[in-house]
């Protein structure tokens, strides 16, 4: 007996080799059975499910590109689940709330739904109807979470809300596992490095896709819906809890774009090894454009196959009559999407695109996107303003 051991009266059974060898392979085998059993969330318990983020910002298309990921049969999709943990510590600013809004993206991501209960104090009823925008997913108008659409089916959220209101909120998360690809859409984090955890986590094959939009359009877009973002912009500029319509400094546009910079030059500049393959930049613009040839490339990226209903869905939805109206700002209805993307040329004094221009240097030049000097090149459609991406430019999506 050691002298350690003597010293506290504790006696110790000798234990031979072959004993510790035994107990090391038995340990071994049943990690091993463990981690490779398929576990209670498998979509079919032969394949990982794909965990993919659309990372964006208010008024920037989000909505659109997460429609497009939200009508795929292989897709379960939440818009802004974070929206609960702003809502319910709408005191705190946004860096402080970065790391509750990753938690519970991490859960979501894994179909834990009941993430949400530390958020939702008022929940009684426990219906999907509890979720914001819930009705906005396909995959909650379906079965086995609702009735109201096949699963192959292209939902509608007016048809949907009356149908589906009233299911019950587990419903969510027994959805949620019956699929191969989670796609959330979050517009809550202002720098990349906070979701390292998540792209180290072996529980997730996680992967981003970061949409941008062009800073001139973003600020016509949300002068459109200033009372709708008063909330969100007190937390972003970090107000303690005071809700702010007014921005005349433009406050807020200019944290967004310094967002946007931050994110995209760490995904491109020295990136971390594991975001290789996992990271994709989009711009809304180009979407607008070549709406079919970018979402093929945008599913490929998630491993996913366009099929033809969805094609025919996503060129009705692209090529509508005008811009959309303004009760719509929170749609995604059938629009000319290159007339949206253009429509801050026609609506904005040129005052206001100078000063856009001056906070968002930065973003502008990294992200491709042309300033214009005067009035006359700002209104000149035939001057195209959005820039070539050069060859290998934000390529660490393969």
């Amino acid at each position: 007996m050691g002298v350690g051991a003597q010293a506290s009266g504790m006696w110790l059974p000798r234990v031979s080799n072959s004993a510790v060898t035994a107990l090391l392979l038995a340990q071994t085998c049943l990690l091993l059975f463990l981690v490779s059993r398929p576990g209670p969330s498998s979509p079919s318990g032969s394949e990982e499910r794909v965990h993919v983020l659309v990372l964006s910002s208010w008024r920037s298309g989000s909505s659109f590109v997460g429609q497009l990921f939200s009508q795929h049969p292989d897709v379960f999709y939440l818009m802004e689940p974070a929206w609960h943990v702003w809502a319910a510590l709408s005191h705190g600013s946004a860096s402080a709330l970065h790391m509750a809004v990753r938690d519970l993206v991490r859960s979501v991501f894994l179909c834990d739904m009941d993430v949400f209960d530390a958020y939702m104090p008022w929940r009684r009823s426990h219906n999907l109807s509890d979720l914001f925008q819930w009705a906005v997913s396909r995959a909650l108008c379906s079965p086995p979470a609702c009735s109201a659409f096949p699963r192959g089916a292209i939902s509608s959220e007016a048809v949907c809300k009356p149908l589906c209101a009233r299911r019950p909120f587990s419903l969510a998360q027994e959805a949620c596992r019956s699929y191969s690809h989670v796609v959330l859409k979050e517009v809550r984090f202002f720098n990349l490095q906070v979701l390292y955890p998540l792209l180290r986590d072996p529980a997730l094959n996680l992967r981003i896709v970061h949409l941008v939009r062009d800073p001139r359009a973003v600020l016509r877009s949300r002068e459109q819906t200033v009372k709708a973002l008063a909330r969100d912009n007190g937390i972003v500029l970090g107000t303690n809890g005071t809700w702010v319509e007014a921005d005349p400094g433009l406050r807020v546009v200019r944290e967004v774009c310094r967002s946007h910079v931050r994110i995209a030059e760490a995904a491109t500049l020295k990136p971390p090894p594991f975001l290789r393959g996992r990271y994709r930049l989009v711009r809304f613009e180009d979407l607008a454009r070549e709406p079919l040839g970018e979402i093929r490339a945008l599913y490929a990226f998630a491993g996913l196959r366009l099929t033809p209903q969805l094609e025919a869905w996503i060129h009705n939805i692209t090529h509508g009559t005008g811009p959309g109206a303004r009760r719509e700002a929170f749609q995604t209805s059938s629009r000319n999407a290159l007339n949206v993307s253009q429509a801050w040329r026609h609506a904005l004094p040129f005052a206001k695109i100078r000063r856009v221009q001056e906070l968002c240097a930065g973003a502008l030049q990294l992200l491709g996107y042309r300033p214009v000097s005067s009035e006359n090149e700002q209104r000149d459609l035939a001057l195209d303003l959005v820039l070539p991406r050069g060859p290998g430019s934000f390529s660490w999506s393969s």
